[in-house]
């Protein structure tokens, strides 16, 4: 990331991003200019469905195209065999297809290899499609580093005829990854705090944060319809956009805090390593919120948790796994979270880690009284 003045205001985004249903069968003209020996890194579970998809779509260039399968866990390992199969097959193009964990490995991939990246999600479960960042985990599903590509994706490509068939938990996911962003943004432009581009978050990130919100609240049910009968709408339409393209632009250009910060500490706890990043996030936006000074005028949380309930997000570590007390975690949360997560300080005040585990507990005693209503 660069070293850039205080006050300069930095903003990023991919190099185009296109959505919309059956774009795969586009994809050797969206890729026009970016390479002509593209390495095809495949999640291993999209073989049989998406390959020959792809390979009709990449049209001329499938020849020239080596595909890779990913199976596992975005580590250095499996960093490293793909950037192998790249060297070796002398590709000058990287495309991710697959989940957030197989998409990093492509980006971790192109990074390795100094080449441009295409980005093809077939789930909107996070952001990871429009950002540089790569979330790197050990073979025991422990965070272990977030590193940053030194460009953007040059293409993002979202074929929601593809999205709209998978699970509906996946969706549900993706909408609890974009929802903190509002507050997270507000947060972190407040605090002055650097977003992904070594710059200030501005007015723009702001909005787009917002905005992204407001599309969340009006279309997370219609959309989950339409994942319910197979066909994306408008609703869908939109509530993809705000999970992969308003959720990236907003938390790469404007910033990150607490929700995105207790992951870390989530990390330390096994039994939460079966749920989902935005899932996490969800509850993490909860503790955030309970961890201001003062309340937020913009906000009701009890009436942002009947909304988690009605949509199916999770809103408790219990809901994320946790078979212990909340009382028997919170502490190590808290304290992982504030010895090892980077924008823990974007935050109005200084984050501590007994102020942390009480707003843990504090969000859990909230929504047990909204449960109990």
């Amino acid at each position: 990331m660069p070293v850039l003045p205080p006050a300069t205001l930095a903003f990023g985004a991919p190099g185009r991003y296109l959505q919309g249903p059956g774009l795969i069968a586009y994809l050797h003209d969206a890729l026009a200019g970016l390479g002509t020996r593209p390495l095809l890194l495949l999640d291993a579970a999209l073989v049989d469905a998406l390959g020959p998809v792809l390979r009709d779509g990449l049209g001329p260039l499938a020849a020239a195209t080596h595909t890779a399968t990913f199976a596992g866990e975005c580590c250095d390992r499996a960093i490293d065999a793909a950037a192998e199969a790249g060297r070796t097959h002398r590709c000058d193009l990287v495309i991710g297809v697959g989940g957030g964990k197989a998409v990093d490995t492509a980006k971790g991939a192109a990074m390795a290899l100094g080449v441009p990246i295409a980005i093809v999600p077939t789930i909107a479960s996070n952001d990871s499609p429009t950002s540089r960042l790569v979330v790197v985990y050990d073979d025991a599903h422990v965070l272990v580093a977030t590193r940053v590509m030194p460009h953007s994706p040059a293409l993002v490509l979202v074929d929601t005829s593809v999205i709209v068939q998978a699970p509906a938990r996946f969706l549900v996911a993706g909408i609890g990854d974009a929802v903190s962003k509002r507050f997270e943004v507000a947060q972190a432009v407040a605090a002055g705090g650097r977003n992904f581009f070594g710059g200030r978050g501005g007015e723009t990130a702001t909005a787009i944060a917002r905005a992204c919100y407001a599309t969340l609240r009006r279309d997370a049910a219609a959309g989950l319809e339409a994942v319910r009968c197979g066909v994306p709408d408008a609703a869908f339409e939109r509530l993809v956009e705000a999970c992969v393209l308003g959720s990236g632009l907003g938390f790469e250009s404007g910033g990150l805090s607490i929700a995105h910060s207790v992951l870390r500490g989530f990390s330390g706890v096994p039994s939460l390593g079966r749920s989902l990043h935005g899932e996490q996030v969800a509850v993490g936006l909860l503790v955030q919120l309970c961890a201001m000074p003062a309340p937020d005028a913009d906000i009701d949380v009890d009436d942002l948790i009947r909304w988690y309930r009605a949509i199916g997000l999770p809103a408790t570590l219990h809901d994320l796994g946790l078979a212990d007390p909340v009382d028997a975690v919170a502490d190590l949360v808290a304290q992982r979270t504030v010895a090892t997560a980077p924008y823990i300080g974007n935050f109005e005040c200084p984050v501590t880690a007994p102020m942390l585990a009480d707003a843990i507990r504090t969000a859990q005693r909230r929504v047990d009284a909204v449960d109990a209503r």
